[in-house]
C-alpha cells in the first residue's frame, strides 16, 4: 500500500464493540481471538411512505392490507420487495388452482375414455350377437324357401282342382317381404358401416374428438408416474414409482378398461399325497407359495424349511386348511402306470415266434444256428464255446421270420438257461447223436418243463461215424420226453450242422409248432420287453439285449427297466444296422440308459421321464430297505455263532469284473460253489465294465486279486496295481477261471497228516544207564526202527505214550537205523515207565497237500 491510498487500514477501533471467542482446534488445543461486533441495521421506512393511493390499493389489495398494517410486514422489507413477494405467491396459487382443474379434466377425460371403450366393447358383442341372429334367420329363410320350392314343385306337378272349381276367385295377393331378411339387411348394412338416415359429417367429428382426447389422457397416464426436471427442482415429487409398479398399474387400468375382474378366482384342487413328501413339493401340487405352506406349519408348531419332509397327517391338515381336497396314495402307486392292460382281439396281430436254442457244452448249438443263419459265430468264440446269451433274427427261405436266442452250455451259465426259457416261445434242445444226454441236457429240459413251453428235439452231429441216434432217444426217455419216433408227443429232427442236413426239417417243425400255438400280440400298445444282457460299452454306455414281448420300441421312447431309467437314444439290430423302432419279438440293443440294468430285468414304456425316474427312485429305496431289513433281522447271537464258526475257515476274497452282465452273474455263481468247511471264495464286489481305479483300491484295501473276464484294466488302473502290487489276471475263457481259482483255494487249506507204521519191536529187558536213565533192551521184530521216527508203547495192545526216541543204539554206537531180526537199546524223550514184554510201535508222519 502507498501513503497516498485513500483505504483505511483495518482495526479494531470505530463504533463498533471488541470481544474475544475461544477457538477450539484438535488435540485439545484452544485459541483465544479478539472479534469485532457490530449492531445489526434497522431501515425506518420514511415518513409518508406507508400511505398508498387509492389506484394501486384496488390493483393490489393483499399488499395495500401488509402495507396498511405495518406489524404485519417483516422489519427491512421494502415496498417494491413486499409487492414482488406477494406477486409470486399470488402466481403459485394460480398455479396450483390450474393443476387442479388440469388433473380434473383428465381424469374426467379417462372415465371418457374408460365409458367409450366399455361401450365399443358392449357394441362389438351387440353386433356379434345379431350377426349370429342374421346368420341364423338368414339358413332359416333359406331352409324356408327350399321347403317352399318344394311345395311349389309338388303343387306343380299335381292336379288343381281349387283354381278350376274357383275361376273368379280374386288374385294372390304379393307376398309381403319377410321380416327376417329385412334385418339381416339391416345388420349387413351396419356391419359395413352404412347407416341409412344419419348424417356422417358430425359422426366423424366427434369420433376424431373423442380419439384425441382418449390419446391425450392414455398420454398423460403413460407420463403420470415419471420424474419431470421441473418436478425435480421444485421438490414436488417424492419417491418415484418402479417399473414393476407401473406395470401393474398398467394391467390394472387395463383390466378395469375391459371390464375384467384384477383377480381370479381361487382354484381348488385335488392333491395326491404320499405317505411322505416334501414342503416344497406339497406348495407345487397345491399351487400355493411355498412360504404360506412354512407359515401355515410354523403355526402348528413346527419349524421346517421347504426342503424338509412331513409326514402325511400333518401335509393333509395344510392341504385341508388351505381348502384343497386330499387324495391319499401310497409308493407303491407309482408303479401304476405300468400296470399290463389286457389286448382287445381285434387289435392282436401275429408276431414272429421266439425259439431258444439249449442243450449241451459242446453239442453243436452255436454251429446249428450259424448253419440256419449262415454266419460263422463259432469262430469268433473264445475257446470255442459260447459264454454269452445271443439273440438273433432269421428269415428262412419261404419267408417266415423267426427269432432265436443262443444259450451257452456251460455248468455256470445256468441263470441265462433259465432266462432264455422264461421269455421263449419254443425250445429246440440239442443233443450231440455221438454223446447222448448230459448233465446240461438235463438241466435244460427241466428248464423247459418249468416254463411250460414246447420242446422240440433237434439230434446233432448224425454225420459222425460214431452217432447213435437211438441211443439219444433212449436215453431222453429217463427224464420223460417221448419223441415221436417212439411213439410220443415231441417232435424229434436228426440233422447236422456240419453238413446242413435236415435244417429244412427242422424249421418246417418249428413253423408248425408256432402255428399251432397261434402267436399274436398288439403292435400299437406301449413297449414291454425282456433284458436278455446287459454290459457297459467304453464308447456307448450302458447297453441292454432287449427282446420286446409287447408293443412297439421306438426312438425317443422313456422307459424304466429295473432300477435304472432312460430315454431310447438308439436301436441296433443283430446285424449291426440302427432301426427306427422294433415290433414284437424282435431283439435289438438299446442306447441311452442312466445305469446298467440286471439280465431279466422287464422293460416298460413310460409317458413321462419324471414318471419312470419316480418309479426308479421307488425301486432303489425298495431295495435298499430289503438289504437293510435282511441285515436287521440278524440277531447278536447269530453274529457271534458265526464268528465262531469262521475262525477256523480261511476266505479267498476276489473282485471280479466281466464284459456282461450275464456273465459277472455265472461267474459269481460258479465261485459259490468253490469251497469246503475250511476255504471259500468271497467276492467283493462283481460289475460289468472295464477295471478301474476304484476295483484296485478295494483290492488293495482287501488283499485280493483282480478278476477280468474278457475286459481290461484302463491305465489309471494299471498304474495303480503296478504301485499298490494288486494282481490283475485276465481270462477269456470260463473253465480255466474256476479252475484257478479252485487252485488258488486248494493252496489255503491245511495239509492233510498221514502216518506210515514202518516197523514193531519188543522189550526184552530194561536197564538202567547213568546219565541216560531208562533202556530198553528191544529187538526189531517187523520192518525198521529209525532214530527220527516217532514211537507209540504199547502195552497189552493199549497205547500208554507217544512220543520220540531220545536215543537208538546198537551195542554201544549211536545209530539211525536198525533193520528188521537185530537187537538195539531205545531210551524215550522225558518217559522212562517201560517195562519187558511192552511193543514198541515205530510210525513217520508224511504231510500231503489236498485239493478241492
Amino acid at each position: 500500500m502507498s501513503d497516498n491510498d485513500s483505504k483505511k487500514t483495518l482495526g479494531l477501533g470505530g463504533a463498533g464493540r471488541s470481544g474475544q471467542v475461544k477457538q477450539s482446534f484438535s488435540h485439545g488445543r484452544t485459541k483465544s481471538v479478539v472479534v469485532e461486533t457490530k449492531r445489526k441495521r434497522v431501515v425506518v421506512p420514511k415518513a409518508g411512505a406507508t400511505t398508498m393511493t387509492d389506484a394501486q390499493k384496488e390493483k393490489n389489495p393483499l399488499t395495500a392490507r401488509m402495507a396498511g398494517d405495518p406489524s404485519k410486514r417483516p422489519a427491512g422489507i421494502s415496498d417494491a420487495e413486499m409487492e414482488r413477494r406477494l406477486k409470486a405467491l399470488a402466481a403459485a396459487k394460480a398455479r396450483e388452482a390450474e393443476d387442479a382443474a388440469r388433473r380434473a379434466a383428465e381424469e374426467k377425460a379417462r372415465e371418457e375414455e374408460r365409458e367409450r371403450r366399455r361401450a365399443e366393447i358392449e357394441a362389438k358383442a351387440q353386433e356379434e350377437r345379431d350377426r349370429e341372429e342374421a346368420k341364423k334367420a338368414k339358413a332359416e329363410e333359406e331352409a324356408r324357401l327350399a321347403r317352399e320350392a318344394e311345395e311349389e314343385a309338388r303343387r306343380k306337378e299335381e292336379p288343381k282342382p281349387a283354381a278350376r272349381a274357383k275361376p273368379g276367385a280374386p288374385a294372390a295377393r304379393p307376398a309381403a317381404p319377410d321380416q327376417a331378411a329385412i334385418e339381416a339387411a339391416a345388420a349387413r348394412a351396419e356391419t359395413k358401416g352404412v347407416a341409412a338416415g344419419v348424417a356422417r359429417k358430425p359422426e366423424r367429428r366427434e369420433t376424431a374428438d373423442r380419439d384425441k382426447a382418449a390419446k391425450t389422457a392414455r398420454d398423460d397416464a403413460r407420463r403420470g408416474g415419471k420424474l419431470s426436471l421441473n418436478q425435480a427442482l421444485n421438490g414436488e415429487a417424492g419417491r418415484p414409482r418402479s417399473m414393476a409398479a407401473m406395470k401393474r398399474k398398467q394391467e390394472r387400468t387395463r383390466q378395469k378398461a375391459m371390464g375384467q375382474t384384477p383377480r381370479p378366482e381361487k382354484q381348488f384342487r385335488e392333491v395326491r399325497l404320499p405317505e411322505t413328501i416334501v414342503v416344497q413339493e406339497l406348495a407345487n401340487r397345491m399351487a400355493e407359495r411355498a412360504a404360506d405352506v412354512v407359515k401355515s406349519l410354523m403355526k402348528m408348531g413346527m419349524m421346517v424349511t421347504i426342503n424338509q419332509p412331513i409326514d402325511a397327517d400333518t401335509a393333509e391338515l395344510v392341504i385341508e386348511e388351505f381348502g384343497h381336497k386330499v387324495v391319499r396314495v401310497s409308493d407303491r402307486d407309482v408303479e401304476q402306470v405300468i400296470d399290463s392292460v389286457d389286448d382287445r382281439d381285434e387289435d392282436l396281430m401275429t408276431r414272429p415266434p421266439i425259439i431258444t436254442i439249449m442243450g449241451h457244452v459242446d453239442h453243436g448249438k452255436t454251429s446249428l444256428l450259424d448253419a440256419i443263419r449262415k454266419a460263422n459265430v463259432v469262430s469268433g468264440e473264445a475257446g470255442g464255446i459260447t459264454q454269452h446269451i445271443g439273440a438273433y433274427q432269421v428269415t428262412t427261405d419261404s419267408g417266415a421270420v423267426l427269432s432265436f436266442l443262443d444259450t451257452p452250455g456251460h455248468a455256470a451259465f445256468t441263470s441265462m438257461r433259465a432266462r432264455g426259457a422264461q421269455v421263449t416261445d419254443i425250445v429246440v434242445l440239442v443233443v450231440a447223436a455221438d454223446d447222448a444226454v448230459m448233465p446240461q441236457t438235463v438241466e435244460a429240459i427241466n428248464h423247459a418243463k418249468a416254463a411250460g413251453v414246447p420242446m422240440i428235439v433237434a439230434i446233432n452231429k448224425i454225420d459222425k461215424p460214431s452217432a447213435d441216434v437211438n441211443k439219444v432217444r433212449t436215453s431222453l426217455l429217463q427224464h420223460e420226453v417221448v419223441v415221436e419216433a417212439m411213439s410220443g408227443d415231441v417232435q424229434d429232427v436228426e440233422v447236422s450242422a456240419k453238413t446242413g442236413q435236415g435244417l429244412d426239417n427242422l424249421l418246417e417243425a418249428i413253423a408248425l409248432q408256432a402255428e399251432i400255438l397261434e402267436l399274436r400280440a398288439n403292435p400299437h400298445r406301449a413297449a414291454q420287453g425282456a433284458v436278455i444282457e446287459a454290459q457297459l460299452d467304453v464308447g456307448r454306455g450302458p447297453v441292454a439285449t432287449v427282446l420286446v414281448q409287447h408293443g412297439t420300441l421306438k426312438r425317443g421312447d422313456i422307459f424304466v427297466v429295473g432300477e435304472q431309467w432312460g430315454k431310447v437314444r438308439a436301436l441296433i439290430n443283430d446285424k449291426g444296422e440302427r432301426v427306427d423302432e422294433a415290433g414284437p419279438s424282435v431283439p435289438v440293443e438299446v442306447l441311452g440308459l442312466n445305469g446298467t440294468p440286471e439280465a431279466g430285468d422287464v422293460l416298460n414304456v413310460v409317458e413321462t421321464e419324471a414318471q419312470a425316474r419316480e418309479i426308479a427312485e421307488f425301486r432303489i429305496a425298495q431295495a435298499k430297505d430289503k438289504r437293510a431289513a435282511a441285515g436287521a433281522a440278524t440277531t447278536l447271537e447269530q453274529l457271534m455263532a458265526k464268528a465262531k464258526a469262521d475262525v477256523n475257515v480261511a476266505e479267498l476274497a476276489v473282485v471280479v469284473k466281466a464284459d456282461v452282465q450275464g456273465s459277472a452273474e455265472a461267474i459269481v455263481q460258479a465261485l459259490e460253489k468253490v469251497g469246503n468247511d475250511e476255504v471259500r471264495v468271497r467276492v467283493l464286489h462283481y460289475g460289468v465294465g472295464a477295471i478301474t481305479e476304484s476295483d484296485i483300491g478295494l483290492a488293495e484295501a482287501s488283499g485280493a486279486p483282480v478278476i477280468g473276464f474278457n475286459v481290461r484294466a484302463n491305465a489309471p488302473a494299471r498304474n495303480a496295481a503296478n504301485q499298490k502290487g494288486v494282481e490283475i489276471r485276465y481270462y477269456s475263457i470260463i473253465y480255466d477261471l474256476v479252475d484257478d481259482i479252485k487252485a488258488a483255494a486248494s493252496g489255503m487249506l491245511s495239509n492233510e497228516i498221514r502216518e506210515n507204521f514202518i516197523g514193531y519191536a519188543s522189550i526184552k529187558e530194561v536197564f538202567k544207564v547213568t546219565g541216560v536213565g531208562k533202556v530198553a533192551g528191544c529187538l526189531v521184530t517187523e520192518g525198521v526202527a529209525r532214530r527220527s521216527a516217532g514211537v507209540r508203547l504199547l502195552r497189552d495192545n493199549v497205547v500208554i505214550h507217544e512220543g520220540t526216541l531220545k536215543t537208538l543204539k546198537r551195542f554201544k554206537d549211536e545209530v539211525k537205523e536198525v533193520q528188521s531180526g537185530q537187537e538195539c537199546g531205545m531210551a524215550f524223550e522225558n518217559y522212562d515207565d517201560v517195562r519187558p514184554g511192552d511193543v514198541i510201535e515205530i510210525f513217520e508222519r508224511e504231510e500231503v497237500e489236498r485239493s478241492l
